[in-house]
């Protein structure tokens, strides 16, 4: 499946009578805890982003139709998916903490705090987040990531393109919601009981083209910001759309 970071064919909302660049836009905010003198790493703050995303997809707030945030999300999905990451400390961090929405924490010795919110009209950000800083999201490893273990998921980055950690963070979240859409139920409900297990990597250069050429869900960027429209970022790679591919094959 190809499709762009900001369109999603396969959306279980999707309404064909609404084309999505005429239909009214909306935009999933992220915001992540960036404290001047304990910053988190780079992977865990892309792993913990994408897990921020599958947690709201899988919210009861959002799955019930008569949820709070469903009418959103069936909105935003309805037009582009975009994702915008903002930073935060500080009192800055409290005050995004007091607006509706969901904090996911990574690991390390500096865990990685992402909170997600119901989509909000483009141009309709509460000033709480509309107020906090889009760059400055410049985070690092302390070292190369380990491998994934076996059986993980795995949104594979594409190893041509160079991303802030901001970018990287909302394509790994376009990249496990490409995920979510493409699997069954029971994959849904065993990947969310499992508490989202994932990893995010970048590819070997190598294996790039193959990964992207392997069928599995294939995040294109639209151009908004950083890359070249169409450009493909992230491969999302899930044992169970693997074993997929090959009963269908």
């Amino acid at each position: 499946m190809n499709t762009s970071d900001s369109t999603a064919p396969t959306s279980p909302f999707a309404d064909a009578a609404a084309p999505r660049d005429t239909a009214p836009q909306y935009v999933l905010p992220l915001v992540v805890r960036i404290e001047r003198a304990t910053p988190p790493a780079r992977t865990d703050a892309l792993e913990t982003a994408a897990r921020a995303v599958l947690t709201l997809l899988s919210d009861e707030r959002v799955t019930e139709p008569d949820g709070p945030w469903h009418r959103a999300v069936r909105d935003w999905e309805d037009a582009r998916i975009r994702k915008v990451v903002r930073r935060a400390r500080g009192a800055e961090w409290r005050r995004a903490e007091a607006l509706p929405g969901i904090t996911v924490t990574g690991g390390g010795e500096h865990p990685a705090e992402v909170r997600v919110f119901p989509p909000v009209p483009l141009d309709g950000w509460p000033k709480d987040l509309a107020r906090l800083q889009v760059s400055g999201t410049e985070l690092a490893d302390p070292g190369p990531p380990a491998g994934p273990a076996p059986g993980t998921p795995v949104l594979w980055l594409n190893p041509r393109l160079e991303m802030s950690a901001g970018k990287a963070m909302a394509q790994a979240g376009h990249g496990a919601q490409l995920a979510w859409w493409e699997l069954d139920d029971e994959a849904r409900t065993a990947w969310r009981e499992a508490g989202f297990p994932l990893a995010a990597r970048t590819a070997e250069p190598g294996r790039w083209e193959s990964l992207a050429d392997g069928g599995l869900p294939v995040v294109r960027d639209a151009g908004f910001t950083e890359i070249a429209p169409g450009s493909a970022t992230v491969v999302a790679e899930h044992p169970a759309l693997r074993r997929a591919g090959a009963d269908r094959g």
